[in-house]
């Protein structure tokens, strides 16, 4: 954000806008940021009071409920002058001082606007009270006031949800952890003093302190809060697991890994505050067109003022012009309409595993024209997994499925664990084999029930002078898959076809994909066979093949060649080179290493509808900042000739300072709750 954003807000109205002092936690700004809550609410209820007595002295409110005769005495305009200077001072401090601090930067602002209003309407009043001849309208500046003060405290509460997401995610962690002495002892200590290798406790339904590795016990933990995970995930000896995530039923220890800065929730929460801090390309517009509100707005009260006085108005007729012009011009809602929205995205997308890095970056990721996927790992799952099984003649799919994965539970080779994981996702019951022996470079045999079962590649058949007639076969190797047959003593009952599997989640991301009209492509080292599955499989719009690591970034090149705006996703260490290469770089299945240098957006979980997701966020949050920023420009181009009073002469119509200080918080209070529904829209689309 630039200075003058900042400083239309006087550095306090949108806590997050600015950068961390060194060692500032998120929590203590978010404190900071509730303190001045606090202060514009103080100030309200005390400037609300004194304004009783100021309306009580006002002649013209008196007259106005016929109370002249019961309210007036000698001297009350003083009494009127003392009360509303307290209300100047007190209540209108906050705008003077941001006077001060706008004109001390050049970047006149909003605080100028008021404070200029404020101080000229009260200076006025003051000298008529002191012998000036004129009008006074000390209430009008103390309700001005206080409609000031009660909008920029309703607004700040809207903002304060907004900037909550850091507190959120701070609060995450536990305070003390439990950590083991070397004989086995439990002393509990901050989570700030663990260290790496230290041996920690969490018990059920405990917050595990930092990251770390389980070492001891089986349980499930839940860390939705930190990845966007649906459900609880099963944690054993040797997995890692996150600070902050919940354990479940069992007792579990942890050694330590990752402390402090390090850790996965110190980086997500440092990516969000970047992320809600970085310049906007929005932003820099709207920052524009309030400079230019701003100069607007102080010319047109100037020209106000000085028309009225020509056409033979009072001054503080004229005057109270130039004061409601001011006042409806401010350009806050402006202020607000980008860096809001931004917040509510920054921590939605936090809040769902999806960490954007670069700003500018998340915000083209709605001008993408095509997604460019690697596969392995990406659009598959990176294993072995069977895709097809054909039976010989008398013989069922399951029934090869038993026998090859009776034989192959003895085998740590990729082929066999897909093979016996299909049996067990298909609950397939396999007896125990023996006498099992490998066949160098062409399967494993051994005795299932007696028989003697084979599981052996085509080139063993090809040696044995053995083939295969079945017409089903042949296409599955043509697709590049990789095929092994089943013989049971000496005689083929069938054939098992096995490949990388495709994703699930990869199927419906690509069909979200297309609807928003976003080309989908494929790059893989993989053969042309394989590539040509792939694609098919998934409807894939193009393909390339046979890619190797170095040449993926070329391959990025050609396609932007086309006129294309295009993202590359893949998992942020081989495909590095092409994700900086690419409009958006977005590395996916980060898990617990966040710190993806080379991608702009780090997508946590191994799950391809959160591409499609952080688009259908990215128009998302572009559509509201258009929409907020039309609303505050739209209601200027509206308010400011009522309140120069264009339709006086013809309609009678006149917006008074305080009416014009309702509708501008009114506008600046709708801007808010505008950004705040994001949310809600877009976790109806978030996996």
């Amino acid at each position: 954000m630039t200075d003058h954003s900042h400083h239309q807000h006087q550095g306090h109205v949108v806590a997050h806008e600015r950068a961390p002092a060194r060692g500032e936690s998120a929590a203590g700004r978010h404190a900071g940021h509730a303190d001045m809550v606090a202060d514009f609410r103080r100030r309200f209820w005390v400037s609300l009071g004194l304004t009783v007595p100021v309306l009580a002295t006002s002649h013209m409110i008196q007259e106005f409920f016929g109370l002249r005769g019961a309210l007036a005495f000698t001297g009350d305009e003083y009494v009127g002058l003392a009360f509303a200077s307290a209300v100047y001072f007190y209540g209108g401090w906050p705008f003077l001082s941001g006077l001060v601090d706008e004109l001390r930067r050049r970047l006149p602002g909003m605080m100028t606007l008021v404070a200029l209003a404020i101080t000229v309407a009260y200076a006025y009043s003051a000298l008529v009270v002191l012998g000036l001849p004129g009008n006074v309208f000390f209430w009008e500046t103390a309700t001005l006031i206080d409609i000031m003060l009660l909008g920029h405290w309703v607004e700040m509460r809207s903002v304060l949800g907004a900037s909550r997401a850091l507190e959120e995610l701070v609060r995450l962690l536990p305070a003390e952890a439990h950590r083991l002495r070397p004989d086995g002892s439990i002393e509990d200590v901050p989570v700030p003093g663990l260290r790496r290798g230290d041996r920690v406790l969490v018990r059920p339904g405990e917050k595990v302190p930092t990251d770390g590795t389980v070492v001891e016990g089986r349980t499930s933990v839940n860390q939705a809060l930190l990845t966007g995970e649906s459900g609880p995930v099963e944690r054993g000896e040797g997995d890692g697991v996150i600070g902050g995530a919940v354990n479940g039923e069992s007792a579990i220890t942890i050694e330590v890994t990752r402390t402090g800065a390090d850790t996965y929730l110190s980086q997500v929460i440092e990516l969000v505050r970047r992320a809600q801090e970085t310049r906007s390309r929005t932003q820099d517009l709207a920052n524009r067109a309030a400079l230019w509100l701003t100069l607007i707005a102080i010319g047109g009260g100037i020209v106000t003022l000085t028309a009225w006085l020509v056409a033979g108005r009072s001054v503080g007729f004229a005057l109270e012009r130039m004061v409601t012009v001011m006042v409806i011009a401010c350009p806050h809602a402006l202020g607000l309409a980008v860096p809001l929205v931004i917040a509510v995205s920054t921590a939605l997308s936090a809040r769902n595993g999806l960490l954007i890095r670069d700003r500018s970056a998340f915000e083209r990721a709605r001008e993408l024209d095509a997604i460019v996927f690697d596969k392995t790992g990406t659009l598959t799952e990176g294993r072995f997994g069977v895709t097809d099984v054909v039976a010989a003649a008398g013989r069922s799919d399951a029934d090869v499925l038993r026998l090859a994965a009776a034989i192959e539970s003895r085998s740590e080779h990729p082929i066999a664990a897909g093979i016996v994981r299909a049996a067990a996702e298909r609950d397939i019951r396999f007896p125990g084999p023996t006498e099992v022996t490998a066949i160098p470079g062409k399967g494993a045999r051994g005795l299932v029930e007696g028989r003697k079962v084979e599981v052996v590649s085509p080139g063993f058949l090809r040696e044995q002078g053995m083939g295969t007639t079945d017409p089903r076969v042949a296409p599955l190797a043509e697709q590049g898959k990789t095929v092994v047959y089943v013989l049971v003593d000496g005689t083929v009952a069938g054939a098992v076809a096995l490949a990388d599997v495709i994703r699930e989640q990869s199927r419906d991301a690509l069909r979200r994909l297309r609807r928003m009209g976003i080309k989908t492509m494929m790059l893989t080292g993989d053969s042309r066979t394989v590539a040509r599955w792939v694609a098919a499989e998934l409807g894939l719009d193009d393909a390339f093949a046979e890619v190797l690591p170095d040449q993926k970034a070329s391959t990025i090149r050609e396609i932007k060649a086309r006129g294309l705006t295009v993202a590359m996703v893949g998992d942020g260490v081989n495909d590095a080179p092409a994700l900086v290469e690419a409009d958006v770089g977005i590395a996916i299945g980060a898990g617990t290493d966040v710190a993806v240098e080379a991608a702009d957006i780090v997508l946590v979980r191994s799950d391809p509808r959160d591409v499609a997701a952080i688009v259908e966020l990215a128009r998302a949050t572009y559509r509201k900042m258009v929409q907020n920023l039309w609303w505050a420009t739209g209601y200027n181009a509206v308010a400011l000739p009522l309140a120069a009073g264009a339709l006086y002469r013809a309609a009678g119509i006149l917006l008074s300072p305080a009416l014009g200080a309702v509708l501008m918080s009114v506008s600046t209070v709708i801007v808010a709750i505008n950004a705040q529904l994001l949310g809600r829209g877009a976790r109806a689309r978030l996996p």
